[in-house]
């Protein structure tokens, strides 16, 4: 057991991981207490999925547009020094969204512009931060670990954030969330500041401009067939599963007849199904089978999503909610896995920006069809068809396994001329 547990946080041995991964954890729970509270006071100042979904898409729209050419520049910046400058702007937007709730002044229009400006910073911050993460391990051994245990941070802070939101709305209101979002943005920052570095290699000097450096990581991407598989895969996965939190307000008040702290322990239960899922990822010595793992994670992911829709209690939704989470993180993050050990370091921005617009930049797109479908059909067939289109996806993903051969090696970076033609095999 002993052996376990070393294994599955290996990457806290090193300094800067472990005070990277602290301040997640304490950051990412104010994200998520914010996230619960902006939901449930959109659905109070409108009443309409429509609206919910329309505000989500605006507010998550940035990632889609901005990111690929985000990738571009964390490739040439000093990722440190611009994570500690993002995670400051987070906290003045989430310190400006607080004072207007607070004061009582909040308007749907407010909303609106800071999701869009949220939008913008976490355009710039996914890509830097995926891009980062390699930084803060000295054995390339313990990066897939590092990845894994950063989607746990993630979704620890899941599990706490909606719980607290939940006690914290139907008892001070959405206000003082915002307020302890904005707080806690002081940890990731001090710990940042601690960090002792490596000076970066500066990057050779580049005629090329921002779109020929664009299209140069679009080009190496979509030339790998296991590259160009994730992230199409993902994409879809994106678009169809994972706008179901934003219909989780109208699913707890309407369908379980509950109120903002039934909504807490909704998102919460997706959390520990998601929490767990990242620590046994966090486990694995290697890459090897990870492709396997994203099939299986999917057809839970699917098979809970359509079985919401004939949720009617509060039991069974905490049980499928549980499945839905688990796999969700082990996509998310058996794909982030198998992307960091197939890309070039001097590409690394860009390939996983067009993951962040894959992840994050189909999402809106997801978030606008689900509120319009929800706002038409109902929440409940909204589910059936999105767990339906997940387990079809999953099915026609499964067809191209051809890709991905028998005897992967262990994780390493490869060199680009073999990504072309292989996964993680020769």
């Amino acid at each position: 057991m002993n052996e376990k547990i070393k294994l599955t946080f290996r990457a806290l041995r090193h300094r800067n991981y472990r005070l990277f991964f602290s301040g997640q954890c304490i950051s990412l729970t104010g994200t998520w207490i914010q996230q619960v509270a902006i939901s449930w006071l959109i659905y109070s100042l409108t009443n309409s999925a429509l609206l919910m979904g329309t505000i989500m898409f605006a507010g998550s729209v940035p990632s889609l547009i901005i990111s690929p050419f985000a990738g571009v520049l964390v490739d040439r910046i000093n990722k440190h020094r611009a994570l500690i400058i993002l995670q400051a702007l987070f906290m003045i937007e989430a310190f400006i969204i607080a004072i207007l709730t607070l004061t009582g002044v909040i308007q749907v229009w407010h909303i609106v512009v800071l999701s869009i400006l949220m939008g913008i910073t976490n355009a710039f911050d996914m890509p830097l931060r995926q891009a980062f993460i390699i930084q803060l391990v000295d054995a390339n051994e313990d990066v897939g670990n590092a990845i894994s245990l950063n989607s746990s941070s993630f979704n620890l802070a899941r599990l706490i954030g909606p719980a607290v939101a939940g006690v914290l709305i139907a008892g001070v209101g959405e206000g003082i969330c915002f307020l302890l979002n904005a707080l806690s943005y002081i940890a990731v920052v001090w710990a940042l500041l601690l960090m002792k570095l490596k000076v970066e290699p500066a990057r050779k000097t580049t005629d090329k401009n921002v779109f020929q450096e664009f299209k140069e990581g679009l080009k190496y991407s979509f030339d790998s067939v296991p590259i160009r598989s994730i992230l199409i895969f993902l994409s879809i996965t994106s678009l169809i599963g994972m706008s179901f939190p934003v219909l989780m307000p109208i699913f707890a008040k309407e369908i379980l007849k509950g109120n903002a702290q039934t909504l807490g322990f909704l998102m919460s239960f997706s959390g520990v199904g998601a929490l767990i899922g990242a620590l046994y990822l966090a486990g694995k010595k290697s890459a090897l089978g990870l492709e396997n793992w994203i099939y299986a994670a999917s057809l839970i992911f699917g098979l809970g999503l359509s079985g919401l829709a004939f949720a009617n209690n509060i039991l069974v939704s905490l049980v499928l909610l549980f499945a839905t989470g688990l796999g969700m993180v082990v996509i998310i993050a058996s794909c982030n896995t198998l992307l960091q050990h197939l890309v070039d370091d001097d590409k690394r921005g860009r390939v996983m920006s067009l993951y962040t617009m894959a992840f994050m930049g189909s999402a809106p797109l997801g978030s606008l069809c689900g509120g319009t479908l929800a706002d038409k059909i109902g929440v409940p067939h909204t589910f059936l068809l999105s767990g339906v289109g997940m387990i079809i996806a999953t099915l026609i993903f499964r067809v191209n396994r051809k890709y991905f051969k028998a005897k992967p090696k262990p994780l390493q970076k490869l060199p680009s001329e073999k990504i072309k033609n292989c996964s993680l095999v020769d």
